[in-house]
């Protein structure tokens, strides 16, 4: 199969890349991706001379560079990732993200409702589904209620995939995971923030009073969960992807600092964002009792994972965090 992968050089598109290089001898992976501040070809550089795996540089909302993709490629399935992914910046902006999110995934359903595509993928995220309290659990039947630019944004290019699927019959599926973690991850993120920032002894930003709920997910157990989709997916369905590990994000930090012999003194706790979800937990049984996905990594085991691989790769991520991201930083968490 020629797979096109949009977004490939972020964190989860990498990831995906690398993971289906590995298992699929006779599958091509064509990467498409912009590389705006989170796109990263160094994510790649292992695979970068790979006999089936090609970069193009390119944007989603470029309509005749994407169809040309499509055709000249021979693409059988697009998985799409490429999104404006961040909810802080989505509030300090959501233009940019309104056009990624919404525009560009447009774009992506035109092109591939002229291509003969087998199925078309689209990755989501629970937070299209709002906010919950102390119980329950979004099931794919949740109605949708984003509270961020950034959910309402994946929420509207959600509803486009599956009206295209409606309307034109397009070989749609819809994922919608949890938190993602692990190698690779932009460093504007929760827990490589707090990493970073424990290795580098600097405070450890945490929004309000660190009760935020999140359910954690290994990027390669979301990897796993794709790659089921693509292969045995219904066509117009759509599948949550949870990693049945919630933990409060204060809980969090302070397992990162315990796991780096770090003092809890430099947790520092900031202004909460606006409008900020108290809690997220995911109902993966559909997926789990129709495609028998389920994760195999436990949270305790992946944050240890995570934590060494950053430790390891500080040459990554301090060419990131001495760059454009400093003044993200300063923006976002300075004087708060």
């Amino acid at each position: 199969m020629n797979i096109l992968v949009t977004g490939g050089a972020g964190f989860i598109g990498s990831n995906f890349i690398r993971y289906m290089l590995e298992r699929y001898p006779d599958d091509r992976m064509v990467n498409l991706d912009k590389l705006t501040y989170a796109g990263n070809l160094e994510n790649l550089k292992d695979v970068a001379a790979h006999p089936r795996y090609q970069f193009v540089h390119g944007d989603i909302c470029d309509a005749a560079m994407v169809q040309a993709s499509l055709k000249r490629n021979e693409i059988d399935i697009v998985v799409h990732f490429a999104a404006e992914s961040h909810v802080d910046r989505s509030i300090m902006g959501a233009s940019e993200c309104v056009r990624t999110n919404v525009l560009g995934t447009s774009v992506l359903l035109e092109a591939a409702k002229e291509s003969k595509l087998t199925k078309f993928i689209h990755v989501s995220t629970d937070e299209v589904y709002g906010s919950l309290g102390s119980e329950g659990r979004f099931s794919e039947s949740t109605p949708l209620h984003p509270n961020s630019p950034y959910a309402a944004s994946k929420a509207s290019a959600d509803l486009l995939v599956l009206a295209y699927h409606h309307t034109f019959g397009l070989p749609v599926v819809v994922t919608r995971c949890s938190n993602n973690y692990g190698p690779y991850q932009f460093p504007e993120k929760f827990i490589p923030l707090m990493i970073v920032n424990a290795l580098n002894d600097k405070p450890l930003p945490v929004y309000g009073d660190g009760s935020n709920v999140r359910d954690w997910i290994h990027v390669l157990d979301h990897c796993a969960a794709i790659d089921t989709v693509l292969h045995t997916g219904r066509i117009g369905s759509v599948y949550n992807i949870g990693g049945n590990s919630e933990r409060k994000n204060l809980d969090v930090a302070k397992r990162i600092l315990q796991s780096l012999a770090k003092p809890e003194s430099l947790l520092a706790f900031v202004k909460d964002r606006p409008g900020h979800d108290r809690r997220y937990a995911m109902d993966s049984s559909k997926i789990e009792d129709e495609l028998r996905w389920r994760p195999r990594m436990s949270f305790e085991e992946g944050l240890v994972e995570t934590i060494s691989w950053y430790q390891q790769h500080a040459d990554w991520w301090q060419r990131i965090v001495n760059g454009e991201y400093k003044d993200y930083y300063k923006a976002m968490y300075e004087g708060r």
